[in-house]
Protein backbone atom coordinates (compact mmCIF):
# COMPACT_ATOMS: atom_id res chain seq x y z
CA UNK A 1 0.00 0.00 0.00
CA UNK A 2 3.27 2.26 0.53
CA UNK A 3 3.83 1.71 -2.54
CA UNK A 4 1.16 2.64 -4.77
CA UNK A 5 0.75 6.05 -2.26
CA UNK A 6 4.41 6.75 -3.17
CA UNK A 7 3.88 6.22 -7.10
CA UNK A 8 0.82 8.08 -6.97
CA UNK A 9 2.06 11.38 -5.09
CA UNK A 10 5.34 10.57 -7.64
CA UNK A 11 2.97 10.82 -10.63
CA UNK A 12 1.36 13.83 -9.11
CA UNK A 13 3.91 15.72 -9.12
CA UNK A 14 5.23 14.68 -11.99
CA UNK A 15 2.07 16.30 -13.93
CA UNK A 16 2.06 18.83 -11.90
CA UNK A 17 5.29 20.37 -12.64
CA UNK A 18 4.59 19.11 -16.94
CA UNK A 19 1.62 21.30 -16.51
CA UNK A 20 3.40 24.53 -15.07
CA UNK A 21 6.31 24.24 -17.98
CA UNK A 22 3.41 23.83 -20.49
CA UNK A 23 1.93 27.80 -20.93
CA UNK A 24 -1.67 27.89 -22.64
CA UNK A 25 -1.80 28.42 -25.80
CA UNK A 26 -1.92 32.03 -26.77
CA UNK A 27 -4.03 33.41 -29.45
CA UNK A 28 -2.65 34.67 -32.72
CA UNK A 29 -3.81 38.23 -31.36
CA UNK A 30 -2.27 37.87 -28.04
CA UNK A 31 1.25 36.71 -29.70
CA UNK A 32 1.90 40.04 -32.36
CA UNK A 33 0.46 41.98 -29.49
CA UNK A 34 3.28 41.19 -27.76
CA UNK A 35 5.95 41.71 -30.17
CA UNK A 36 4.93 45.20 -30.52
CA UNK A 37 7.20 46.17 -27.77
CA UNK A 38 9.92 44.74 -28.91
CA UNK A 39 10.59 45.02 -32.13
CA UNK A 40 8.84 45.51 -35.65
CA UNK A 41 7.77 42.47 -36.72
CA UNK A 42 8.95 41.21 -40.33
CA UNK A 43 5.69 40.51 -42.80
CA UNK A 44 6.80 37.64 -44.55
CA UNK A 45 4.96 34.75 -46.63
CA UNK A 46 4.97 32.78 -43.83
CA UNK A 47 3.84 35.40 -41.15
CA UNK A 48 1.10 36.57 -43.75
CA UNK A 49 -0.03 33.28 -44.25
CA UNK A 50 -0.38 32.83 -40.31
CA UNK A 51 -2.29 35.86 -39.95
CA UNK A 52 -4.55 34.90 -42.38
CA UNK A 53 -5.10 31.65 -41.09
CA UNK A 54 -8.19 30.58 -39.64
CA UNK A 55 -9.93 31.25 -36.97
CA UNK A 56 -10.05 35.09 -38.12
CA UNK A 57 -11.13 36.49 -34.88
CA UNK A 58 -9.32 39.88 -34.84
CA UNK A 59 -12.63 41.89 -34.88
CA UNK A 60 -13.53 40.21 -31.59
CA UNK A 61 -10.15 41.12 -30.37
CA UNK A 62 -9.74 44.35 -31.24
CA UNK A 63 -13.76 45.27 -30.45
CA UNK A 64 -14.78 46.03 -33.77
CA UNK A 65 -17.87 46.92 -34.89
CA UNK A 66 -17.32 48.42 -38.36
CA UNK A 67 -14.91 47.99 -40.70
CA UNK A 68 -12.74 49.20 -42.38
CA UNK A 69 -10.83 51.01 -39.67
CA UNK A 70 -7.51 52.64 -38.63
CA UNK A 71 -6.03 51.66 -35.29
CA UNK A 72 -3.09 54.21 -34.01
CA UNK A 73 -1.24 52.96 -31.72
CA UNK A 74 0.78 55.95 -30.03
CA UNK A 75 4.57 54.84 -29.08
CA UNK A 76 5.07 53.67 -25.72
CA UNK A 77 8.81 54.70 -25.44
CA UNK A 78 10.98 57.48 -26.83
CA UNK A 79 10.41 60.82 -25.92
CA UNK A 80 6.85 61.17 -27.93
CA UNK A 81 5.49 57.80 -25.70
CA UNK A 82 2.41 58.22 -23.95
CA UNK A 83 1.88 58.97 -20.00
CA UNK A 84 -0.10 55.89 -19.66
CA UNK A 85 0.90 52.78 -22.20
CA UNK A 86 -2.60 51.22 -20.70
CA UNK A 87 -4.62 54.07 -22.78
CA UNK A 88 -6.84 52.50 -25.88
CA UNK A 89 -5.44 53.62 -29.29
CA UNK A 90 -6.83 55.86 -31.48
CA UNK A 91 -9.32 55.24 -34.02
CA UNK A 92 -10.83 56.63 -37.54
CA UNK A 93 -14.14 55.32 -38.49
CA UNK A 94 -13.91 55.30 -42.73
CA UNK A 95 -17.82 56.22 -41.98
CA UNK A 96 -18.04 58.50 -45.64
CA UNK A 97 -15.18 59.04 -48.54
CA UNK A 98 -12.00 59.58 -46.45
CA UNK A 99 -9.18 61.41 -49.21
CA UNK A 100 -5.68 60.88 -48.36
CA UNK A 101 -5.08 64.36 -47.07
CA UNK A 102 -7.36 64.34 -43.89
CA UNK A 103 -5.87 60.96 -43.21
CA UNK A 104 -2.40 62.43 -43.27
CA UNK A 105 -3.87 65.49 -40.72
CA UNK A 106 -5.50 62.90 -38.09
CA UNK A 107 -2.75 60.82 -38.42
CA UNK A 108 -0.21 64.10 -37.50
CA UNK A 109 -3.12 65.21 -34.83
CA UNK A 110 -2.12 62.46 -32.87
CA UNK A 111 1.35 61.81 -33.59
CA UNK A 112 4.13 63.59 -31.41
CA UNK A 113 4.38 67.13 -32.16
CA UNK A 114 7.80 68.47 -33.10
CA UNK A 115 8.83 66.43 -35.74
CA UNK A 116 8.38 67.20 -39.98
CA UNK A 117 6.14 64.30 -40.91
CA UNK A 118 5.43 64.51 -44.79
CA UNK A 119 3.18 65.66 -46.51
CA UNK A 120 1.35 64.26 -49.72
CA UNK A 121 2.40 64.13 -52.80
CA UNK A 122 -0.09 63.17 -55.84
CA UNK A 123 1.58 62.45 -58.80
CA UNK A 124 0.24 64.21 -61.91
CA UNK A 125 -2.85 63.06 -63.66
CA UNK A 126 -2.13 62.81 -67.19
CA UNK A 127 -5.46 61.36 -67.84
CA UNK A 128 -7.20 64.21 -66.48
CA UNK A 129 -5.36 66.62 -68.35
CA UNK A 130 -5.80 64.65 -71.38
CA UNK A 131 -9.54 64.76 -71.39
CA UNK A 132 -9.29 67.89 -70.09
CA UNK A 133 -7.32 69.37 -73.32
CA UNK A 134 -9.54 66.97 -75.41
CA UNK A 135 -13.08 68.31 -74.06
CA UNK A 136 -11.86 71.80 -74.46
CA UNK A 137 -10.91 70.89 -78.21
CA UNK A 138 -14.36 69.44 -78.89
CA UNK A 139 -16.18 72.37 -77.30
CA UNK A 140 -13.88 74.69 -79.60
CA UNK A 141 -14.87 72.89 -82.68
CA UNK A 142 -18.89 72.50 -81.80
CA UNK A 143 -18.47 76.07 -81.33
CA UNK A 144 -16.56 76.75 -84.98
CA UNK A 145 -19.10 74.81 -86.75
CA UNK A 146 -22.61 76.24 -84.83
CA UNK A 147 -21.43 79.59 -84.72
CA UNK A 148 -23.15 81.25 -87.69
CA UNK A 149 -26.33 79.56 -86.86
CA UNK A 150 -26.60 80.30 -83.39
CA UNK A 151 -25.73 84.02 -83.22
CA UNK A 152 -28.63 85.24 -84.98
CA UNK A 153 -30.83 83.64 -82.27
CA UNK A 154 -28.26 84.79 -78.86
CA UNK A 155 -28.50 88.39 -80.94
CA UNK A 156 -32.72 88.25 -81.08
CA UNK A 157 -34.14 91.11 -78.97
CA UNK A 158 -37.27 89.44 -79.10
CA UNK A 159 -36.45 86.29 -77.47
CA UNK A 160 -34.16 87.66 -74.75
CA UNK A 161 -37.17 90.21 -74.17
CA UNK A 162 -39.79 86.82 -74.21
CA UNK A 163 -37.61 85.46 -71.90
CA UNK A 164 -37.25 88.35 -69.37
CA UNK A 165 -40.76 89.04 -69.36
CA UNK A 166 -41.42 85.37 -68.21
CA UNK A 167 -38.56 85.14 -65.52
CA UNK A 168 -40.15 88.55 -64.30
CA UNK A 169 -43.95 87.12 -64.18
CA UNK A 170 -42.60 84.14 -62.86
CA UNK A 171 -40.76 85.63 -59.60
CA UNK A 172 -43.58 88.37 -59.14
CA UNK A 173 -46.23 86.36 -58.96
CA UNK A 174 -44.65 84.72 -55.48
CA UNK A 175 -43.20 81.32 -57.33
CA UNK A 176 -40.09 81.56 -55.07
CA UNK A 177 -42.40 81.93 -51.96
CA UNK A 178 -44.39 78.41 -52.96
CA UNK A 179 -40.65 76.95 -53.16
CA UNK A 180 -39.86 78.21 -49.90
CA UNK A 181 -43.14 77.68 -47.27
CA UNK A 182 -44.11 74.67 -49.29
CA UNK A 183 -47.67 75.72 -49.75
CA UNK A 184 -50.81 73.74 -50.71
CA UNK A 185 -52.00 73.88 -54.25
CA UNK A 186 -55.77 74.56 -53.40
CA UNK A 187 -56.90 74.54 -50.44
CA UNK A 188 -60.95 74.08 -48.50
CA UNK A 189 -63.43 77.30 -48.18
CA UNK A 190 -65.24 75.31 -45.81
CA UNK A 191 -68.27 74.61 -47.17
CA UNK A 192 -66.90 71.45 -49.61
CA UNK A 193 -65.57 73.87 -52.77
CA UNK A 194 -61.85 75.10 -53.31
CA UNK A 195 -60.54 78.27 -52.20
CA UNK A 196 -58.08 79.63 -55.35
CA UNK A 197 -56.65 82.68 -52.93
CA UNK A 198 -55.73 82.48 -49.64
CA UNK A 199 -56.46 85.78 -47.32
CA UNK A 200 -53.75 87.62 -46.15
CA UNK A 201 -50.12 88.55 -47.17
CA UNK A 202 -48.25 85.62 -45.56
CA UNK A 203 -50.45 83.02 -47.01
CA UNK A 204 -50.52 82.23 -50.55
CA UNK A 205 -51.61 78.77 -52.69
CA UNK A 206 -49.83 77.55 -55.58
CA UNK A 207 -53.38 78.21 -57.60
CA UNK A 208 -53.26 81.45 -56.53
CA UNK A 209 -49.52 82.29 -58.10
CA UNK A 210 -50.68 80.48 -61.71
CA UNK A 211 -53.52 82.72 -61.45
CA UNK A 212 -51.81 86.17 -60.83
CA UNK A 213 -49.12 85.33 -62.93
CA UNK A 214 -51.67 84.85 -65.93
CA UNK A 215 -53.27 88.23 -65.13
CA UNK A 216 -49.49 90.22 -65.11
CA UNK A 217 -49.25 88.54 -68.66
CA UNK A 218 -52.41 89.44 -70.28
CA UNK A 219 -51.94 92.89 -68.71
CA UNK A 220 -48.46 93.04 -69.92
CA UNK A 221 -49.34 92.11 -73.40
CA UNK A 222 -52.42 94.17 -73.38
CA UNK A 223 -50.17 96.91 -72.62
CA UNK A 224 -47.19 96.05 -75.59
CA UNK A 225 -49.78 95.69 -77.93
CA UNK A 226 -51.31 99.15 -77.04
CA UNK A 227 -47.71 100.49 -77.31
CA UNK A 228 -46.29 98.72 -79.99
CA UNK A 229 -48.82 97.03 -82.22
CA UNK A 230 -51.67 99.44 -82.69
CA UNK A 231 -49.27 102.50 -84.26
CA UNK A 232 -47.82 100.36 -86.43
CA UNK A 233 -51.51 99.49 -88.18
CA UNK A 234 -52.13 101.33 -91.33
CA UNK A 235 -56.36 101.16 -91.50
CA UNK A 236 -57.35 103.83 -89.06
CA UNK A 237 -60.42 101.15 -88.34
CA UNK A 238 -58.32 98.49 -87.46
CA UNK A 239 -56.51 100.41 -85.69
CA UNK A 240 -59.43 101.80 -83.66
CA UNK A 241 -60.85 98.44 -82.97
CA UNK A 242 -57.53 97.29 -81.66
CA UNK A 243 -57.18 100.15 -79.47
CA UNK A 244 -60.80 99.75 -77.97
CA UNK A 245 -60.28 95.93 -78.15
CA UNK A 246 -56.90 95.97 -76.06
CA UNK A 247 -58.01 99.15 -73.46
CA UNK A 248 -61.00 96.52 -72.69
CA UNK A 249 -58.65 93.96 -72.04
CA UNK A 250 -56.53 96.30 -69.86
CA UNK A 251 -59.55 97.41 -68.07
CA UNK A 252 -61.14 94.31 -67.10
CA UNK A 253 -58.34 92.42 -66.22
CA UNK A 254 -56.65 95.19 -63.93
CA UNK A 255 -60.24 95.53 -62.14
CA UNK A 256 -60.14 91.44 -61.69
CA UNK A 257 -56.82 92.00 -60.28
CA UNK A 258 -57.69 94.83 -57.51
CA UNK A 259 -61.05 92.34 -57.17
CA UNK A 260 -57.89 89.84 -56.14
CA UNK A 261 -56.00 92.49 -54.06
CA UNK A 262 -59.27 93.13 -52.02
CA UNK A 263 -59.29 88.99 -51.10
CA UNK A 264 -56.10 89.51 -49.83
CA UNK A 265 -56.81 92.70 -47.82
CA UNK A 266 -60.04 93.22 -46.63
CA UNK A 267 -59.55 97.19 -45.75
CA UNK A 268 -58.63 97.96 -49.15
CA UNK A 269 -60.65 100.66 -50.52
CA UNK A 270 -60.31 101.24 -53.91
CA UNK A 271 -62.12 98.77 -56.95
CA UNK A 272 -63.03 99.37 -60.52
CA UNK A 273 -66.03 97.94 -62.25
CA UNK A 274 -66.86 94.87 -63.20
CA UNK A 275 -65.49 93.31 -60.58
Amino acid sequence: MRILKFLALAALSVTAVVAKKAPAESSKFDKYLAKQTSRPSEINERVYEELTAAPRDYSVALQLATAPVLILFPPTTGPGAKANANDPPRRLEFIGPQSAESVRNWLVRHLPEGTDYPQIQRPINYGRIVTVITILIGLFTVGTVVYPYVLPIIQNRNLWAALSLILVLLFTSGHMFNHIRKVPYVTGDGRGGISYFAGGFQNQVGMETQIVAGIYALLSFATISLALKAPRIKDKRTQQLAIIIWASVLWGVYSFLLNVFRIKNGGYPFWLPPF
